[in-house]
């Protein structure tokens, strides 16, 4: 099912539907969504369904507290959205925080799709991208499922590839993450922007 493609309300319908099992023959009660996807009588699949509303529910309210402000000036909101956006990732990917002028969240996309340890990424999509979005900043991210948050040699080096070519069309970035499961690494922080 894809959450991003219902409302709020329906995801909320989704959550509370109720789920009862009234004997080991009788199937659980879910809602119709669930039972269209062949789900009925599968309580631990209805759990891992309500788990992944709750989880959309959580980043749409995530991504709108980072659009009312500037994203780097509430850095758990913008934390919390990457390692709730991450969790569980077998792959990694590159992600593009696109900000307006005053640093609010315009757009996230996931541009870029890799393997379990890399993720090629082509700053001509990224200048590409913050240009279709009249961006004047952007912050990137990625994850590493290996669970080391450190960066390497070549993360360091996009960081200063994408500084370099999109200042020379005005935009600024402003930090790279990168999560490894409950961790979220600022590049910033660490002083390698």
């Amino acid at each position: 099912m894809n959450m991003s493609a219902l409302s709020r309300a329906d995801l909320v319908r989704e959550l509370l539907v109720p789920t009862v099992c009234t004997s080991n023959t009788a199937p659980l009660q879910v809602s119709e969504a669930v039972a269209a996807m062949g789900m009925n009588g599968m309580a631990d699949t209805v759990l891992a369904h309500r788990l992944d509303v709750a989880r959309e529910l959580l980043l749409r309210d995530l991504r709108e507290q980072m659009r009312r402000g500037p994203v780097m000036n509430s850095p758990q909101v913008l934390r919390d959205w990457l390692r709730l956006h991450c969790a569980g990732l077998q792959h990694e990917v590159f992600l593009v925080l696109y900000l307006d002028a005053k640093h609010r969240l315009i757009e996230v996309e996931e541009l870029f799709r890799g393997t379990l340890t890399q993720t090629s990424v082509y700053p001509r999509e990224v200048v590409k991208g913050a240009l279709a979005r009249n961006a004047a900043a952007l912050a990137v991210a990625h994850n590493h499922p290996s669970g080391e948050a450190e960066p390497s040699r070549a993360d360091e080096l996009l960081t200063q590839t994408l500084k370099s070519t999109l200042s020379l069309v005005d935009v600024k970035v402003v930090d790279h993450f990168i999560v490894a499961g409950d961790q979220v690494l600022s590049f910033a922080e660490r002083g390698l922007i």
